[in-house]
């Protein structure tokens, strides 16, 4: 479900053990029964070594804790009962589940206090760098804070391009039309957008998924109607298009040499907004504005070549290409 901005999202243990990368292969070894009750709410990942070691303040409440090959290997090499005793001293308060990597065989003396404890206990094949590649990837998509924009998103070009305007302006028939023409079709009317890292990445809602609404015709199955490659599960934003009615536009941008932005979680995003009124092809100047943005990132920018040109010839230096 999206979350506010405001709000630090959380993840339980039975929902990270049912929907994490499948090359973990994850196995529970205990826990069962406290799986609903323990939560992740950081995407970064710690191993247990310095805690074991005797600084257990080390441990951040709410990560992932790791028990690979050298934590393992220095538990091994102590007595039965500094073994027992540096695992006793560890903040069990803190610790919301333990992940033994490599497969490794996991200490009796960790194995019964955490069971003690009811911290979830889980194992992986994969070894450490690995599994805290894939849990702290997983992590950042599952934890990134979400919203909920009004609006319909498009992949065009490779481009994530996000269509604004009030409701009734044409967004999603003009989408329908982008679509007929060879792009994908991401969400129609709720865009669940979240912010990863410095990316924002767009999907939409799972009950609305692949499905737009058209005035006149009802609810359309994308996929069912131009295939599967017609829609798409997620994208990174890219450029914001906001559809306007002409009355409501204060200053028309007439030569292109100033790029708006729309901001979003902080993050501001490239945006032309573009007037709308009777007898403007709204399809052909979206999949033109998309055009000029992937001209302008690669450094050509065409109003700006031609003001230089009249700045020459007022000049008297010529015309030069």
């Amino acid at each position: 479900m999206p979350r506010p901005p405001g709000k630090k999202p959380a993840v339980t243990i039975r929902e990270f053990f049912a929907n994490a990368p499948a090359r973990l292969k994850l196995e529970l070894i205990s826990g069962e029964e406290s799986l609903e009750e323990n939560h992740i709410d950081s995407d970064r990942i710690q191993k247990l070594g310095l805690a074991l070691a005797g600084y257990a303040h080390y441990i951040h409440k709410g990560r992932l804790q790791i028990m690979g090959q050298s934590e393992t290997s220095y538990l091994n090499q102590l007595s039965p009962e500094r073994r027992t005793k540096a695992v006793e001293n560890l903040d069990l308060q803190k610790i919301c589940c333990v992940l033994v990597t490599k497969g490794l065989e996991v200490p009796e003396e960790l194995s019964v206090v955490v069971r003690n404890a009811r911290i979830p206990l889980l194992r992986t094949d994969a070894v450490s760098s690995v599994a805290i590649a894939e849990v702290s990837g997983f992590l950042q998509r599952v934890l990134a804070p979400s919203i909920t924009v009004h609006g319909v998103l498009l992949g065009m070009y490779g481009v994530g391009v996000l269509l604004l305007g009030e409701s009734g302006i044409g967004k999603s028939e003009c989408a329908l039309d982008l679509v007929t023409r060879g792009y994908r079709l991401i969400s129609d009317d709720s865009v669940i957008i979240k912010r990863i890292g410095e990316l924002l990445e767009g999907s939409s809602p799972p009950l609305t998924a692949d499905h737009l609404e058209i005035r006149g015709l009802g609810i359309l199955n994308i996929r069912d109607l131009f295939g599967v490659s017609a829609t798409g599960t997620a994208k990174v934003i890219d450029l914001c298009i906001e559809l306007k009615r002409w009355d409501e536009v204060v200053d028309v941008d007439r030569l292109g040499l100033e790029t708006a932005e729309e901001e979003i979680f902080g993050i501001d995003v490239p945006k032309y907004v573009l007037p709308v009124s009777s007898g403007r092809n709204l399809t052909t100047l979206v999949e033109t504005a998309v055009r000029i943005h992937l001209l302008k990132a690669a450094g050509h920018d065409g109003a700006r070549k031609l003001i230089e040109r009249h700045s020459r010839a007022v000049g008297g230096q010529g015309d030069e290409n």
